[in-house]
């Protein structure tokens, strides 16, 4: 089987956009792959984070992956901090970074744009998650837009150190699915609908209550006029709302316009709302009956220890090869 390793920071609330762009297709590669799906809360500190609300954040998105339908049966789910290979590998990879690829990153330069001062974090994250990728030896980084330039850079390290030290690491490939791969801001379909938006108003939380669902898919931008159409070049709001609806609903962008042709926006957004809350309401059921319940704890207790297992024997191997004297 094909192995696969994927992570999301604990760095906000988590949106329909991530449940739809990954968490869904985590579940569906479980199935058919050796999966490593973690929280990346060593990532989440490349800005600061206030210590309470990582530890609750943390968790939430641990507990969603499970309510989502991530199955520890059949995939290791696990923190990034729970195994400290991913630290010492990072600071072995940032020995073979250099520092004009790791400025080109856009990442670093919209997060460090107008600040007076920045952590180095920040700067070397790319590398951290290289060695995140390239400890289990992925064959294959479900990404989205956002990060392939990072993942680019993962291969060229992974090539980087088969050159240097003998072939060892896999160059892994970005798996982006053909459908629902990204989900559009709420109030400009120009963004992406990101959990770090300042704007609650943008996005949808996967656990947003019912009626505050309604009220910002009520209030979402759409275009002028008034016609149901799918059309990203030309409607982009609207279009944008109709891939939500078509997921949700599971409807085609066709039927949808043949259902909505001649009523408007307004019983479109409203109906649009239902299947939301229709989608969302038994993955919170589950998510606060997994809070309740305790078990988040043992599940990601043995998660990291699966997960440890190869990740350690690659640390060791990387630096056997790098020439670091072995514990006997």
């Amino acid at each position: 089987m094909k192995r696969v390793l994927s992570g999301i920071q604990p760095s906000g609330q988590l949106t329909l956009g991530n449940y739809i762009g990954a968490i869904q297709n985590f579940v569906k590669l479980q199935d058919s792959h050796q999966c490593f799906f973690m929280v990346v809360d060593m990532h989440a500190v490349t800005v600061p984070q206030e210590p309470q609300a990582l530890r609750e954040q943390t968790e939430s998105v641990a507990a969603l992956f499970l309510a989502a339908g991530i199955d520890p049966a059949k995939a290791s789910m696990f923190l990034q901090s729970h195994v400290p290979a991913h630290a010492e590998l990072g600071w072995l990879f940032t020995t073979l970074s250099y520092m004009g690829e790791l400025e080109r990153m856009t990442q670093f330069k919209d997060k460090s744009e107008g600040k007076d001062s920045v952590g180095a974090g920040l700067f070397v994250y790319p590398s951290l998650m290289a060695a995140d990728i390239m400890l289990y030896n992925a064959d294959l980084v479900p990404v989205g837009d956002d990060q392939k330039q990072h993942l680019e850079l993962t291969r060229n390290l992974a090539q980087r150190f088969n050159g240097k030290y003998g072939d060892y690491f896999k160059v892994p490939e970005p798996y982006t699915p053909k459908v629902g791969a990204r989900i559009m801001s709420l109030d400009d379909a120009s963004k992406k609908m990101s959990k770090s938006n300042p704007n609650p108003a943008s996005y949808i939380a996967l656990l947003d209550p019912p009626d505050v669902i309604r009220k910002k898919l009520s209030r979402a931008t759409t275009d002028s006029g008034r016609e149901v159409r799918y059309d990203p070049a030309g409607k982009p709001e609207i279009s944008n709302l109709m891939g939500i609806y078509a997921h949700c609903a599971g409807k085609t962008v066709e039927e949808i316009e043949a259902e909505y042709e001649g009523q408007g926006y307004g019983a479109f957004k409203k109906n649009l709302a239902e299947h939301v809350v229709a989608l969302l309401e038994p993955l919170q059921a589950r998510y606060y009956e997994i809070r309740r319940s305790g078990e988040l704890t043992s599940i990601l207790k043995a998660g990291a220890e699966e997960a440890s297992v190869i990740a350690g024997q690659t640390l060791l191997d990387v630096k056997e090869r790098m020439g670091f004297v072995l514990p006997g």
